[in-house]
């Protein structure tokens, strides 16, 4: 096989294995990982079952990929627009992770409440999308990733109002209508706007970016 037959197969074989991944996205958004055998998995994306075991191992690395590919969507969108001033980044930051959670619902809640319950690997792929978009705020914030660790700390802990907040907005079944994403962007950069004030207070080297 020649240097152009093998690239012609190694594009099929990655454009095959990211079908696969977008089929697994729309199953997992809807049915539970015990719910989902390898069978029922095969006749969804209308392949032979060996072909999902040569791609990822397993019905666990299968899972294990389609969270990845999610994460990484997730991080993509919420660290878009870096040519932007720091406080119009902060916002389209938030907008950006809430037009996800509005739009992959299903993903969302994996990522966010770690997938298959105690599973150790899916939730380290979720502290790690956590990290990432903390250092995604603070670059946006203050032009680093890098910051200091009450600063991290208190980042940290408006990223987990954020995460409860965005839940529960999504949530299936609300009573009420629920706010649409401008309004609950706005609220959730008002509240970060809050953070990095205190941020400033107990970090002077952190100064707070000025209203865009």
């Amino acid at each position: 096989m020649n240097n152009s037959q093998q690239r012609g197969t190694s594009e099929r074989s990655q454009v095959r294995r990211a079908e696969l991944i977008a089929t697994g996205r729309k199953l997992f958004a809807d049915t539970s990982y015990d719910a989902l055998s390898m069978d029922d998995i095969a006749q969804h994306a209308g392949v032979a079952k060996g072909l999902i075991y040569y791609y990822f191992k397993s019905k666990r690395g299968y899972y294990l990929a389609v969270v990845e590919d999610c994460v990484a969507e997730l991080v993509a969108r919420a660290a878009s627009d870096t040519d932007l001033p720091r406080g119009e980044r902060v916002r389209r930051t938030v907008d950006g992770y809430l037009h996800y959670a509005q739009t992959h619902q299903g993903a969302y809640r994996t990522i966010v409440t770690g997938g298959v319950g105690s599973d150790a690997e899916v939730l380290a792929i979720r502290d790690a999308v956590r990290e990432e978009l903390v250092r995604t705020v603070a670059e946006g914030a203050y032009g680093t990733r890098a910051v200091p660790p009450l600063a991290r700390l208190a980042l940290i802990g408006w990223l987990s109002g954020v995460e409860g907040a965005t839940l529960d907005w999504i949530a299936p079944g609300r009573p009420d209508p629920a706010p649409g994403r401008e309004e609950v962007g706005a609220l959730l950069v008002r509240t970060l706007r809050a953070t990095l004030t205190v941020i400033e207070e107990f970090v002077p080297e952190c100064p707070a970016p000025p209203p865009s």
